[in-house]
Parts: structure tokens; C-alpha cells; sequence
């Protein structure tokens, strides 16, 4: 979680959730659950989320991540926050100017960009990536009145 200041961005907080027990009903209700906690404490204005990549050779993971994306997604809605989605690479391409760029170069720009010597695993600065993406190109629409979205090769 980010806070926007102007054109600064400063880290709020980051974590994870433990859902690794439990039936998988049991951890998508985790899921939701501890996401409406967090947002509960932080009050967030709106959120923005990683596009699923779809894994041609791995159904079920692909599937079993779009699950729990979406129990991720019901707790952003029931809590009346505006999602926005991005693609990993449009992410990578914000952050660190290059589509195709590595995790490490991921996790080095975020502490950069936000200014923090906290030592943040990979999906933290993956989660916050995208935080910065969507602060970004909201900046952006709100300079220009446009929008980013067909540049970035959506339809």
C-alpha cells in the first residue's frame, strides 16, 4: 500500500497473507477476509491489481490463481474501492523502463521509487509495482485527460 503525495510516493505498508492451510474454500475465504481487514485498517482510496498470466502449459495453477484473484477482487468491490488492472509487463515497463525486466530489477526500482531501505520479499514489491503503476498512469490521466490504456496495446 502506497501513499501518493503530489508526484512522491511513499510506502503505507506491504505484507502477506497466510493462506496456505486449510481446505481451498477455507483459504479463498482467508483471502477475502484478510484483504477486507487490511482495507478496515488503511482505508484505501482505490486499488489495482496484477492481470492474470495465463500459463498455456499449467491450467490449473492459472485457474487456481484466477480463484483466488477474484476472492481478492470481491473484497476490493464489497468495500466499494475502483480496481484498476495491469498487465506484468505493462508493470515491468513503468518500473523499470523495460517489459521483459527481472524480478531483482523490480524489487531494486520500488525501493528506489519509494525511498525505502525495508528489505521487501518479491511479491511485495510486486504488489507495490503495480501500487506505483496505477499512481503512474492516474497521474497521468489527470494531466492530460487521457488515457494509457490503447497505448499500452489494449483494446
Amino acid at each position: 500500500m502506497i501513499d501518493v503525495l503530489g508526484s512522491r510516493s511513499q510506502l503505507v505498508a506491504c505484507g502477506r497473507l497466510n493462506v496456505a492451510e486449510g481446505e481451498f474454500p477455507v483459504r479463498l475465504l482467508a483471502i477475502y477476509q484478510g484483504l477486507q481487514a487490511v482495507i478496515q485498517e488503511h482505508q484505501p482510496l482505490e486499488a489495482a491489481v496484477e492481470e492474470t498470466f495465463i500459463n498455456r502449459s499449467n491450467a490449473q495453477s492459472a485457474l487456481v490463481l484466477g480463484q483466488a484473484r477474484g476472492a481478492a477482487i470481491c473484497a476490493l468491490a464489497v468495500a466499494g474501492l475502483p480496481v484498476a488492472e495491469y498487465a506484468a509487463p505493462q508493470v515491468k515497463l513503468a518500473i523499470a523502463g523495460s517489459g521483459r525486466a527481472e524480478k531483482e530489477q523490480i524489487q531494486h526500482m520500488v525501493k528506489i521509487l519509494l525511498k525505502t531501505q525495508v528489505r521487501l520479499a518479491a511479491d511485495a514489491a510486486d504488489a507495490l509495482a503495480v501500487a506505483l503503476t496505477h499512481a503512474h498512469v492516474r497521474q497521468t490521466q489527470q494531466r492530460t485527460g487521457t488515457t494509457l490504456l490503447r497505448q499500452w496495446g489494449r483494446r
